[in-house]
């Protein structure tokens, strides 16, 4: 079973996220704030982290860059999800270093399909 790590300062849309993952059978870790963010990936040991881009105190783009300076969480998988889905928005996400991007409202079929993918190409499993 995978242990997703939700990033994600609202509540309706972390509550929502969370039921869902842990229907499928997911473990989910919750992080309010890059900061807290940044503190699960280190001690909580996630395979995968949906990182909501717009966040207070520390963005998700901020934290994404942090988790992919330190050794021990560079190579975690990171799945953006924003409501922000210009070509622009895109670009800085894959730059901070996401490595696949979800707008929002979150469409849950392709948000899991986009995690399998993103694990399997780490040599992981979704469940």
């Amino acid at each position: 079973m995978a242990r997703v790590l939700v990033a994600e300062d609202n509540e309706d849309n972390f509550n929502m996220i969370s039921r869902r993952l842990e229907r499928k059978g997911l473990e989910v870790i919750g992080a309010r704030n890059g900061i807290e963010a940044i503190e699960a990936a280190r001690t909580q040991s996630p395979d995968i982290i949906l990182m909501d881009i717009s966040m207070p105190g520390m963005s998700g783009l901020e934290a994404t860059r942090a988790l992919r300076d330190e050794p021990a969480t560079r190579n975690l998988p990171i799945i953006a999800l924003t409501a922000h889905v210009g070509k622009k928005d895109r670009d800085e996400c894959f730059a901070a270093g996401c490595d696949a991007f979800e707008g929002k409202p979150v469409n849950f079929a392709n948000l899991m399909e986009t995690m399998a993918n993103v694990l399997s190409i780490k040599g992981k499993q979704l469940v």
